[in-house]
């Protein structure tokens, strides 16, 4: 009896080459299901996987079959209801058999859907799918400590692991034709001696036997010369190779002012939670600066910026010269990729809009690579929005402002932020 063990790394009907092939093929039916499901999940939520479903008539094969052909006439027995030429009516909405069950209609047609789930990466994938920090660029890349490991060529020296053989058997067979070249050829010399005094001095014993004993000399120092010596051995070079990366902060201001209700500062924390993710996810080499604002500013944690319940009154301006104070101390313009996201609900002391606008046009935006401003309201927009559409003006290619007006704005603003951009 025979025994087939199945190692490979994808179990039976688990292909990964199938399932990527998949996923594109219903790739815009797995976004709309990301797109309804950052909308509705809650914020612990954000990054699980997601039941996706597609309907019956989207996964429909073409089948190719033979018609019956010709004209054929069928005779039913028993029939007593229909003649020829008589049409039959269309059954009504509740007892029509529809295609499926679920989802029969009063058309009396239905359809079953194909659900299948996809994983958290896959769902981040489709989530982040296009999006890009914008005007990233190279700055300062002295002291970066991502390295790639390279090919250098060849050495004498190296691990058994990267031992090259095809380089080792070249480098042996040099050796032994530069080592054995003179005896190769004496040798062939006297074999062709030995066979001419056999022919012609058959009687010669002494001249012949000295002939043996040395071409047996010469086979026995042509043996002695090793197959492989340690001299031989080449191994491939490896080196650590520096690899440019650009370095990149991103301010997170959030508004948490009492006129913040809950249910705008949860719109928020979606919005920087999808934030963070991007981040954490697309980028390897970013620093996050979170930072929290009522009538003052504080830089805080991860933890503290999305469930600290502190609240006060607004001044907006104190959060932007925290910024400016951080991105002075600690993130140099000439060295950084400096991006800043903030939400607010708009409410702000109307003699401090004035100036959160000036410290843009002066002290943050000349020295950032892109800075977006969400409000969070359904009302009409206040004095800080006005200001903010002057920094606009001044800066259109690194500013950027958006309205959120329920979390289902969410994940299209987010989109629109922060959009991949074709270089012109």
């Amino acid at each position: 009896m025979s025994y087939v063990i199945d190692r490979r790394l994808n179990g039976k009907n688990k292909s990964t080459v199938n399932r990527q092939r998949f996923l594109r093929r219903y790739r815009d039916h797995i976004k709309k299901a990301v797109e309804e499901a950052v909308s509705r999940r809650s914020i612990t939520d954000m990054e699980h996987g997601e039941q996706i479903s597609i309907p019956s008539r989207d996964i429909d094969e073409p089948v190719w079959h033979h018609g019956r052909g010709g004209r054929q006439t069928i005779v039913h027995p028993g029939n007593k209801e229909f003649v020829t030429g008589e049409r039959i009516p269309r059954p009504s909405g509740s007892g029509g058999g529809g295609a499926g069950q679920g989802k029969a209609g009063n058309s009396g047609e239905g359809m079953d859907d194909f659900v299948f789930q996809i994983t958290q990466e896959e769902f981040l994938d489709f989530m982040f799918e296009d999006l890009a920090l914008p005007n990233l660029v190279k700055k300062h890349l002295t002291g970066i400590d991502s390295f790639k490991t390279v090919r250098a060529g060849i050495s004498s020296e190296g691990t058994p692991a990267r031992l090259n053989i095809v380089r080792t058997l070249r480098s042996a067979h040099a050796r032994r034709i530069a080592l054995t070249g003179s005896s190769r050829a004496r040798l062939r010399e006297l074999k062709v001696e030995l066979e001419r005094l056999k022919i012609e001095e058959p009687d010669n014993f002494g001249d012949i036997r000295a002939l043996e004993e040395e071409i047996a000399g010469l086979r026995a120092r042509i043996e002695r010369l090793p197959f492989l010596d340690t001299f031989d051995l080449k191994y491939n070079l490896l080196v650590k190779q520096p690899n440019p990366t650009s370095k990149a902060v991103m301010f997170c201001l959030m508004d948490v002012s009492g006129s913040m209700t809950q249910a705008t500062k949860d719109i928020a924390k979606r919005f920087f939670i999808l934030l963070y993710l991007f981040l954490k996810r697309s980028y390897d080499k970013i620093e996050v600066v979170f930072i929290r604002h009522h009538t003052s500013a504080k830089e805080v944690d991860e933890q503290e910026f999305f469930y600290s319940r502190e609240t006060g009154g607004t001044i907006v301006s104190s959060a932007l010269k925290l910024m400016q104070e951080v991105m002075a101390a600690r993130y140099p313009a000439h060295e950084w990729n400096i991006y800043a996201a903030q939400a607010s609900d708009g409410d702000n002391w109307n003699d401090d809009s004035p100036v959160c606008r000036d410290i843009l046009l002066r002290q943050i935006m000349p020295f950032v690579q892109y800075f977006s401003y969400v409000e969070i309201t359904p009302r009409e927009h206040q004095a800080l929005w006005h200001e903010y559409l002057q920094v606009g003006e001044a800066f259109p290619e690194s500013f950027a402002q958006q309205q959120l007006v329920s979390a289902a704005d969410i994940y299209p603003v987010f989109r629109a932020l922060f959009q991949r951009r074709v270089a012109a």
